[in-house]
């Protein structure tokens, strides 16, 4: 999986700029923000990123100057101007002074994250794949014989296992390797955006939606269109995209032209999704056509073989330049030996921090941190309120099993450097429930962090 697109928020008014970066967030990216362009130029030397996004009137250095700031350091930085309707002679400017694109208010959040996803970085090509493990190779095989065909392919596994992976590989073995592969996260798009991002709308089928946009199944066309974890797509969509699979045609939202596709579809889902049609949670129609050909990812503790392989890709990824860094035999040893409940995320996130904590040149049993790698699931349960609803709860616990869970979310949040979405993933929650309970604790006068 390729990294999440770094974006960097430049906005005055406070409330705003959280809105855009819960919305950005939700999209799966990550996100940083700025109160004027001074702080953003100071946020820039710390964190570099691959995208800016800024009001235009702000107070101090506004958007304007800090553009001219950008492109004098960075002439080829991304850089989306957000401006009111009865200022466009201020984005017509910016355009003229280097801006890459420009938001006008006010506008939907539909309109923001899809933007966002038209400055995603284009994946390299092909897929290294790491497969010692004989169940491993026995997944690589299958999917090399499927990508031959243009069958929809459902991939299945626990989280963490690498099925994007899996999918990307299948895409690279086909005919379709030199078309787009597009790639949206059911789970991290708001149900009511999902929808216009799938199948993409007219101008003025939204607020804020000034111009006309393709969806992603347009994006696609020629080529592989991935469904990330669609157990988490709502009812009403399921049963549109299943008409959208049979009659291999979109009608953007708020449009009334209908377009043909050529589109190959691989799904992937971490949860049974049998289970979830015998619980009326997932369209039994839709099941069937997406689970043509389906294609599970063992887990990585069913697969040791690829464990250290793995360890040693990462390492190499991770490991300051020219620094020599390796693992002591003493240290393999113990990641052989891990259960990895987290699976390759884990095994990631845990040679990612024992890269940075090294103090020689060698990495020791004592600088693999299995804890802090990920937040053990067997803690998480010992929170009763860390638990997925329709609507977050009130906390009923007080008290120290209260500050435990506090602990618990700081934790996952440390170990992912403040990315709500990635800290849900691994508490077992979604981004809304993790943002309510935050601010439940900062009602309460309890610290938290605030994303970045």
């Amino acid at each position: 999986m390729g990294a999440a697109l770094k974006v960097l928020v430049v906005e005055d008014d406070s409330t705003l700029r959280e809105a855009l970066c819960d919305t950005i967030e939700y999209g799966g990216y990550r996100v940083w923000s700025a109160c004027d362009g001074a702080a953003a130029l100071q946020q820039l030397e710390r964190q570099p990123v691959d995208l800016i996004i800024s009001d235009v009137q702000m107070a101090g250095m506004d958007g304007e100057r800090l553009l001219r700031e950008v492109r004098a350091r960075s002439p080829e930085l991304p850089f989306v101007m957000i401006t009111a309707h009865g200022s466009v002679q201020h984005a017509v400017a910016a355009m003229r002074d280097g801006a890459t694109d420009y938001l006008l208010k006010p506008f939907a959040a539909e309109v923001l994250l899809e933007m966002l996803a038209r400055f995603e970085p284009v994946p390299e090509p092909g897929v290294a794949m790491v497969a010692e493990d004989p169940a491993m190779q026995r997944v690589c095989r299958l999917a090399e014989r499927l990508a031959h065909s243009d069958a929809t392919v459902l991939v299945t596994g626990e989280s963490g296992t690498g099925k994007e992976v899996i999918a990307r590989y299948l895409h690279a073995c086909s005919s379709r390797a030199e078309r787009p592969m597009v790639a949206i996260n059911c789970a991290a798009i708001p149900e009511n955006m999902l929808e216009s991002m799938l199948f993409g709308y007219e101008k003025g089928a939204y607020t804020g939606a000034h111009q006309s946009r393709p969806g992603k199944f347009e994006q696609a066309n020629g080529g592989t269109l991935l469904l990330d974890e669609i157990s988490e797509m709502d009812l009403g969509l399921q049963a549109k995209l299943l008409r959208v699979l049979q009659e291999r045609e979109v009608e953007r939202l708020g449009g009334n032209k209908v377009i043909a596709l050529d589109v190959r579809v691989i799904a992937t889902s971490n949860r049974n999704l049998a289970e979830a049609v015998a619980a009326g949670r997932f369209r039994e129609d839709l099941y069937y056509r997406l689970s043509v050909v389906p294609l599970e990812v063992p887990a990585l503790r069913d697969r040791p073989a690829d464990i250290l392989p793995l360890a040693q890709r990462f390492l190499q990824r991770y490991a300051p330049p020219r620094s020599g860094l390796a693992f002591s035999k003493a240290a393999l040893q113990r990641l052989a030996a891990h259960n990895w409940r987290g699976n390759v995320r884990e095994l990631e996130n845990c040679v990612q921090r024992a890269s940075l904590l090294a103090l020689g040149p060698e990495i020791g049993p004592d600088d693999i941190d299995f804890v802090a790698a990920m937040a053990p699931a067997a803690a998480v349960a010992a929170a009763p309120t860390m638990v997925e609803a329709t609507a977050p709860a009130e906390p009923q616990l007080e008290g120290d099993l209260k500050e435990r869970e506090r602990e618990l979310i700081v934790a996952a949040l440390s170990a992912v450097d403040g990315n709500r979405k990635e800290a849900a993933e691994r508490l077992g929650i979604s981004p809304r429930t993790l943002r309510y309970k935050l601010a439940r604790f900062r009602e309460l006068g309890l610290a938290v962090p605030r994303a970045h």
